[in-house]
């Protein structure tokens, strides 16, 4: 029991992110502790060498100055030995072509893990489903260290990347702004207002006495420019 406990035991979200020393492709990192003032999406892949993750570390890497435009930064991890990482990111970069991406440099940080001992302590290893290869996880944290977002993918399925820059750009929109972001929400959508906390000010928002569209006096949205939001969010 207390094997299992160790596997699959994981942070949760609103608690600091576990901290831990690592080599990476990129040198050490101590992690959390030398991404304060940034966000991070911290993600693990089962192994190198495997297609899933080939196509995934691809598409991050051709993304990432859009995440780094974002204020955030990438960081990932197999159970891999440093050797080998090095090895499959130079087979990506000479000889993969995918989706029009080729010659494709992989710059962010991939973390040795070859002793499971990060993979343990963010519960990236799920016995029912490969007790030897890390589940794709994704944490995304906060420029305080503390995890905001935390998603789960089976080794069979590949990421959506769209997904993960809209969770990063709506996560640090709603801080900006104090607002909630709906379903499907983009920059230049309607926002969410959270709801009244007396019923004086369910009242008046009701008679439209707020700048507020409220439908009910729970469900009320207000319009947010996108130009707005990525003033805000984006660094250029």
């Amino acid at each position: 029991m207390e094997a299992e406990k160790e596997y699959t035991g994981m942070p949760r979200i609103g608690d600091k992110a576990p901290e831990f020393k690592a080599v990476t492709t990129q040198g050490d990192i101590h992690f959390p502790n030398d991404y304060k003032g940034d966000w991070v999406i911290l993600f693990s892949h089962p192994a190198d060498f495997t297609p899933v993750c080939t196509s995934e570390f691809m598409t991050f890497a051709s993304m990432e100055d859009k995440f780094l435009n974002a204020n955030c930064k990438l960081v990932g991890l197999s159970i891999d030995g440093l050797y080998s990482h090095i090895a499959w990111l130079r087979s990506i970069k000479d000889k993969i072509e995918y989706k029009g991406m080729k010659n494709v440099e992989v710059k962010f940080p991939l973390i040795e893990d070859i002793t499971m001992e990060v993979a343990k302590k963010y519960g990236m290893l799920q016995p029912n489903e490969d007790s030897t290869k890390a589940v794709r996880a994704v944490f995304v944290v906060d420029p305080e260290g503390i995890i905001r977002t935390i998603i789960y993918y089976p080794l069979s399925l590949g990421r959506n990347f769209d997904e993960l820059y809209r969770v990063v750009i709506a996560l640090q929109t709603a801080d900006a702004f104090g607002v909630a972001t709906p379903a499907d929400w983009r920059p230049g959508d309607d926002v969410i207002i959270g709801p009244a906390g007396s019923c004086g000010s369910a009242e008046d928002r009701m008679q439209g006495k707020e700048d507020m569209d409220c439908k009910d006096w729970y469900f009320c949205t207000r319009k947010l420019d996108k130009d707005v939001v990525l003033k805000r969010v984006l660094k250029k």
